[in-house]
């Protein structure tokens, strides 16, 4: 674990980490591309071809009926079903409150407004390749379900042809009907060019590795995407008085996921930078994924020291990260200060890994410095909006010289010659 001092050495950290989160080296753009390519002219034919050769050998179709899901469904322990009903209740109830209606205004003559619909149809991706995530379920489809999106479409890979019985669980608990097996690229470029078997969908939501994060990239502009997702990263702000236990547990939860992860401490506190070292190496020998936590932390893991809060909290907007935790005297007080980030979780009793299952706040989120810009998945990623104009001849009156000046202003003729026909019209019937 690198401990960083000087500015410079941060910044070179910060290179590292925003080059780590590339959607793709041109090889594999080069191979997503011929996967889109051959799914686009060959549909059900080219995406069976590429489920065999990447998931499953004996493949014979894509759909998954609901006898299948009710079969792997059932093989799920009841008390992790359970904790999924409890969670997808938190997650609903969070989401609701992001719901969004068409509003209206009038202005003497004028009526002017914004319709506010659901996508009509979403496609959902769930990743199945290294682990099962019925948390990724939930958190992309009771969005989507909140906003009225009427049609949602899934895709998960099953590799060996399994299908994870806690992924079907959450598919049967939030009503989904409409599931195919199958993952990567071709995953994506079936929801997004159709084929015989998957209908053509207006959006696709969902995170994935690297080919499911190029894929989606290439076909945006054919189909709208969430957000191109990175790998995982958290950062913690703390000062002296926080716990170097949790702090250390914090940092290998993320870590954790895979070799790419970053995960980061700012401290003012060089006692406290010493005390979560030693408890990373303590914490990291008893985990069963060690090797990849432990590959994170080398290439992209590091506790950086800093003169106070405030330039701990500077660093953190420069990075502007997935999963900022505060672990300070007085988090709130930091909060107003903090610029960028996908979420941020306050105190040392509020782990990100509630925000990952539980808490009720959506777990896709900005990744590689997005923050800047994007924000987490939620409800109001389902909606589309329709602005509405209504003029009567009186306010279209009012308003059709400025109309006219500006027109002629940018030299758009016939924009113009839509107004002044008008008023001679209106001429005429006088």
């Amino acid at each position: 674990m690198k401990i960083i001092k000087k500015n410079s050495d941060f910044l070179k950290f910060l290179d590292i980490l925003q080059v780590r989160g590339a959607a793709a080296n041109s090889a594999i753009e080069h191979d997503v591309r011929a996967i889109l390519r051959d799914v686009k002219e060959n549909g059900d034919r080219a995406a069976l071809k590429y489920t065999k050769k990447y998931d499953d050998k004996k493949a014979a179709k894509l759909t998954v009926t609901a006898a299948e899901i009710k079969k792997a469904a059932d093989k799920a322990e009841p008390a992790i079903v359970k904790a999924l009903e409890i969670a997808a209740r938190r997650i609903r109830k969070f989401h609701e409150m992001q719901a969004e209606s068409s509003w209206f205004f009038s202005e003497g003559d004028t009526a002017l407004g914004q319709i506010i619909r659901p996508l009509k149809r979403v496609g959902v991706y769930v990743p199945g390749g290294k682990a099962a995530y019925p948390s990724t379920v939930l958190m992309n489809v009771i969005p989507a379900q909140v906003a009225g999106v009427k049609e949602i479409a899934l895709c998960v890979p099953a590799p060996g042809g399994e299908m994870n019985p806690y992924v079907m669980a959450a598919i049967r608990m939030l009503g989904i009907k409409e599931v195919y097996k199958i993952g990567g690229a071709q995953a994506v470029g079936a929801m997004a060019f159709g084929t015989k078997s998957i209908k053509k969908v207006d959006k696709i939501a969902g995170p994935g590795n690297v080919y499911v994060a190029t894929a989606k990239k290439m076909v945006f502009g054919i189909v709208d995407i969430d957000m191109i997702a990175g790998p995982s990263e958290i950062l913690i702000i703390a000062d002296s008085s926080a716990d170097a236990t949790f702090v250390a547990a914090d940092m290998l939860s993320q870590a954790e996921h895979d070799e790419l992860a970053s995960s980061a401490l700012i401290t003012d506190s060089s006692q406290l930078a010493e005390k979560v070292s030693h408890e990373i190496d303590m914490q990291l020998a008893g985990l069963k994924r060690h090797k990849i936590a432990r590959a994170s932390l080398e290439n992209y893991g590091a506790i950086v020291i800093t003169k106070n809060i405030r330039e701990a909290v500077r660093l953190s907007n420069q990075i502007a990260p997935e999963h900022l935790e505060i672990m300070t005297e007085n988090p709130m007080d930091i909060l107003p200060m903090i610029e960028n980030a996908g979420a941020v979780f306050l105190g040392p009793w509020t782990p990100e890994a509630l925000g990952d299952y539980a808490a009720g706040p959506n777990h896709t989120l900005p990744t590689g410095g997005t923050a800047r810009f994007f924000s987490p998945l939620g409800v109001y990623d389902f909606y589309k909006r329709s602005s509405m104009l209504s003029f009567s001849k009186k306010g279209f009156l009012r308003l059709s010289k400025t109309v006219e000046i500006i027109a002629d202003a940018e030299g758009l003729e016939a924009h113009g010659n839509t107004i002044r026909v008008r008023k001679k019209g209106l001429k005429r019937t006088v």
